[in-house]
């Protein structure tokens, strides 16, 4: 049974975005926040090792999949608003990659949902990641994590 009626926004994008400004964007929704919970994920450089991710995924269907793990967040939680953001195409070493922004009432609810959203994005969402190598080498699709798994199993019902 959802707890609002929260509909969350969902956008897949190639260019950059500003987090701070999908923040303000949530809150104007208005409502009475008492907790945002903001989780931006970013793309690492491995120790200089990698000059960037190609994120591919099929237009469309990664929308709707992550408007499923989205509503299902809202199902769960007493959330007040959603975002999330997810970009695809090359993505640089210390550029931002994934946005999940929680708001509600209490901090319990958004940490629980963040944390929800980002361990069934890198599960469900259908995303696929290519490495490229700093030296110009094509480091080849990076596979799925056991560890990735383990955290979204914690969540099953």
């Amino acid at each position: 049974m959802p707890h609002t009626t929260v509909v969350p926004s969902i956008r897949i994008c190639a260019e950059p975005f500003d987090a701070a400004a999908e923040e303000r964007i949530l809150l104007e929704r208005g409502g009475d926040v008492g907790a945002l919970v903001s989780f931006t994920g970013l793309c690492r450089s491995e120790e200089g090792r990698l000059a960037g991710l190609e994120l591919e995924h099929y237009p469309g269907m990664a929308e709707r999949e992550i408007e499923s793990i989205a509503v299902e967040a809202c199902a769960r939680w007493p959330l007040l608003g959603l975002t999330v953001l997810h970009r695809h195409g090359l993505v640089r070493p210390g550029e931002k990659i994934v946005l999940v922004v929680a708001a509600a009432r209490h901090r319990a609810a958004a940490f629980a949902a963040a944390e929800f959203l980002m361990d069934y994005l890198k599960t469900r969402a259908p995303f696929w990641k290519k490495s490229h190598e700093s030296g110009g080498g094509d480091g080849g699709w990076v596979d799925a994590k056991a560890s990735d798994d383990a955290a979204a199993d914690r969540w099953r019902r």
